[in-house]
């Protein structure tokens, strides 16, 4: 604590230039910006067009992605030709002028596909009969006929080859249920997205005037919120004044309040000072005579000639004299005098009842605009002419019932063959979960034969094993090789017919819809033919832009920018609200608020600080008080004198002589008891007190300075300081009334061009229409039919690797014996031997 006042000067001066500069700034920034009042809030209206955004479809992330990837990348080197414009123009204008020549140019990628399905279709029931007859004459998968040493090395080969080829055909077989089930789920929801597509689009200019008119009505919510602002202005702004200028002002106080508490701990200081400096000097008047007397005493005992061992203790007893002098360091009396009945004023009490002044500023500023509020009521209460008249003169929609019917005609009429396509999905799906667990039955047959296999190659060097294992693996074996034979003409004829469906979609449609060729092609005059022309159908009389509708529409534009209805509607003129604005001004510019009665310092404070200020306090020479409290009270260390003086009583020869030394130890052990300790302890204190004020004193006296000034230029510019806010802060309040008013007018231009008959069902629809396609549908279709092609092809090395693996599984004929070591005998007996002791 007694270091406050030496960090408090630093501080105070710090706190109220930045409080000064932070006025100053306001001042000039809060008319740019009227941060300090807040700008309008923001106003939530009901949105006046009816819910017809489609929710976007998208298929998340998850694990069949890369599979889905790898699917497209693999379609793109099938097809890789661009999108065939022109054949698709031939179709579509001229079907019958159709060249097959050139259709099979397009589908090269599809024909070299079909020859391979073809060839397969071709060699593997025919491989699947030869091995047939094969097996029925005993030539095929037959057995080892003579055991010999690279046969574990070949079967181990083989073994491993026909694990990692079924663990391959059980991914893909996996993949391909789960693609096939993914395909099945995503069908009913993209079913369903064909009806309510087609019920957003036919209310896509449905209901219009009643939308305008509910847009009309929400005026009342911008006037009712200026309505309930008004009846608060005053108070309002008021607070805002006293908002900007607290941080000032309450600064100022603090700092007149921590002066205050400083002045009061400074004058606590310089008070204990100079009643230690007294304690001292009376106890070094009673303390210098016995210490001379126990000196001249104990040397003339020292210096006798039968004292034994003395000289040490006759140095130490010369040094026995006083260190510090008191009487040489300045006295504070004329300090203490200048400052006599200082503090005066009671500087916590001032501070609050400067506070509750100011504080007092939100209510005078509520009583002056009583009146201004009144009369700015019955102003905002009246609405706008061209609000009334915004609905009736908005262009009539002529095609919209015509749109509305064909709409209505088409989802009707899309409902039945819906139910049919889920029908045919079923069939498809249950199909596809046959062949699925078809392939899985040949995976499952080869890892019960590899199984069973190696468990009989295990037994098979016990004398007693029997061959009935590796036997059951090998006929599991050759289950998986006939089950293969059998699936792979269904299963090629499925991949094909899935493959080329699937693939011309993704290649055909869902890449060029992607790119948006498909929107291009459709722009380009004498693509399409005349009954599918669009802005005939919408009953237009300009052509418009697909691919340009679409953007616009996908980024949430309007009929009202799509057809360019600006050019028919004068919206602005409906929006004017010019008639609020001049009289809000005038009225706020009236508004004035009174500050004389914030004094910030009483007299009383100002007295004290102005004793303070001329006191002198940074004058004492501190530095005389430290020279002298840096010395010991005492040179000589009386106890250690003392305890050496009783070391020697005990050493002397002569008991008397012992006896005095002993006594005058005692004496001096009474003395630094008595006396010196007492000093020690009050120069310790005057230590902290003496340092204390050598700290503080200096700063003190100038921030004192610096806060009379600091008081005396805020008393004279706060009255300034008001007005100048009190207009920024009626601009503000203006700003922010019409913020409003401007935020309803931004909100209808917004929902008139933007929202109401918004085109963004049709690009929503055009995307989820693509998604349900091309990502939910197309995607698990191709990744389906691609799965199954991988087990399809990769069926020939497992009936290959499963045929050469059943031999090694079987009884070997003959096997391999050797007479040249016992160690190549398969059951060798050690002849038993006599033995030599």
């Amino acid at each position: 604590m007694t270091r406050v006042p030496g960090l408090l000067a630093p501080l105070l001066g710090l706190g109220l230039g930045l409080g000064l500069g932070l006025i100053l700034s306001s001042l000039g920034a809060g008319a740019a910006d009227c941060r300090s009042f807040g700008r309008a809030e923001r106003l939530a209206f009901a949105p006046a067009a009816r819910v017809r955004w489609l929710a976007p479809r998208g298929r998340p992330p998850g694990p069949l992605n890369p599979l889905y990837g790898t699917v497209r990348r693999f379609l793109s080197v099938v097809q890789f030709n661009p999108f065939p414009a022109e054949l698709v123009k031939t179709l579509l204008n001229e079907p019958s002028s159709v060249k097959v020549d050139e259709v099979v140019r397009y589908e090269a990628g599809y024909v070299v596909c079909a020859v391979i399905a073809g060839l397969y279709l071709l060699l593997v029931p025919i491989a699947g009969l030869c091995f047939c007859c094969c097996r029925c004459r005993r030539r095929c998968g037959g057995r080892v006929k003579t055991e010999h040493k690279a046969m574990a090395c070949e079967r181990g080969t083989l073994m491993a080859f026909l694990l990692l080829t079924t663990l391959v055909l059980l991914i893909g077989v996996v993949c391909a249920f789960v693609t096939n089930q993914h395909m099945h789920e995503q069908m009913a929801p993209g079913v369903e997205a064909v009806p309510e597509t087609l019920l957003s689009l036919r209310g896509l200019v449905s209901d219009v005037p009643q939308e305008l008119q509910a847009v009309a009505q929400q005026f009342s919510l911008p006037q009712k919120r200026v309505l309930e602002e008004l009846d608060g202005v005053g108070k309002s702004i008021g607070s805002t004044i006293y908002t900007q200028l607290k941080s000032t002002v309450y600064e100022v106080l603090t700092s007149v309040n921590s002066l205050g508490q400083a002045l009061q701990l400074s004058m606590d200081h310089l008070q204990a000072l100079n009643a230690t400096l007294v304690e001292l000097r009376e106890g070094q008047r009673d303390l210098e005579p016995a210490v001379r007397e126990h000196r001249e005493h104990l040397l003339t005992l020292l210096q006798e000639p039968g004292c034994q061992d003395c000289t040490e203790a006759q140095s130490r007893a010369r040094a026995l004299e006083l260190g510090a002098d008191f009487d040489q360091v300045s006295p504070v009396d004329n300090v203490l005098h200048r400052l006599k009945g200082v503090p005066e004023a009671n500087f916590s009490s001032m501070v609050q009842e400067e506070n509750s002044t100011f504080n007092a500023l939100p209510l005078l500023a509520a009583l002056q605009t009583a009146n201004m509020v009144k009369e700015l009521k019955e102003v905002i209460a009246q609405k706008p002419e061209g609000l009334r008249t915004l609905a009736e003169e908005f262009p009539g929609w002529e095609a919209a019932s015509r749109w509305s019917q064909a709409l209505e005609e088409v989802e009707q009429s899309s409902r039945p063959y819906l139910k049919e396509v889920q029908r045919y999905e079923k069939y498809r799906w249950i199909l596809g979960c046959v062949l699925c667990s078809a392939v899985l039955l040949v995976v499952v047959c080869n890892l019960l034969g590899l199984n069973l296999g190696i468990w009989g190659l295990a037994a098979r060097e016990d004398p007693g094993h029997s061959e009935a294992k590796g036997e059951a693996g090998a006929r599991f074996l050759m289950m998986g090789v006939g089950f293969s034979f059998l699936l792979a003409a269904p299963l090629i004829l499925l991949v094909f017919a899935t493959f080329l469906v699937g693939g011309n979609v993704q290649t055909l449609v869902c890449r060029s819809w992607e790119s948006r060729e498909l929107y291009k092609f459709a722009d380009t005059p004498g693509n399409l033919p005349p009954s599918m022309n669009l802005s005939q159908l919408l009953g237009l009389k300009k052509n418009i832009s697909i691919l340009l509708a679409y953007q616009q529409c996908k980024e949430g534009a309007a009929l009202w920018s799509v057809l360019q209805l600006n050019d028919s509607y004068d919206l602005e003129k409906h929006l004017n609200i010019s008639q609020y604005t001049a009289k809000l001004q005038q009225e706020l510019q009236n508004l004035k608020i009174d500050m004389k009665n914030l004094d910030l310092l009483s007299p009383a404070a100002h007295r004290d600080l102005e004793a303070l200020q001329s006191s002198g306090l940074e004058n004492i020479h501190y530095s005389t008080f430290l020279d002298q409290i840096q010395k010991p009270v005492v040179n000589t260390n009386v106890e250690k004198l003392a305890q050496e003086l009783e070391g020697l009583a005990r050493t002397q020869g002569s008991s008397v002589l012992g006896q005095q030394l002993q006594e005058e130890a005692q004496g001096l052990k009474n003395l630094y008891q008595e006396k010196v300790l007492p000093q020690q302890s009050l120069v310790a204190n005057l230590n902290l007190t003496v340092r204390a004020l050598a700290s503080s004193a200096p700063n003190l006296q100038t921030e004192t300075s610096r806060v009379l000034d600091n008081v005396t230029y805020l008393k004279g510019q706060l009255p300034t300081w008001a007005t100048s806010i009190l207009r920024n802060e009626s601009e503000c309040f203006l700003t922010r009334e019409m913020g409003y008013f401007s935020q309803y007018v931004a909100w209808v231009r917004e929902e008139v061009t933007q929202h109401i008959a918004t085109c963004q069902p049709l690009s929503r629809a055009l995307d989820n229409g693509r998604v349900v396609l091309c990502d939910m549908i197309a995607d698990p279709w191709n990744a389906f039919w691609f799965c199954l092609a991988w087990c399809t092809f990769f069926l020939i090395p497992s009936i290959i690797f499963a045929v050469k693996t059943s031999k090694y599984f079987r009884p070997i004929w003959k096997r391999l014996s050797s007479t040249s070591s016992e160690e190549t005998q398969l059951f060798h007996i050690p002849r038993v031997t006599s033995l030599k002791l």
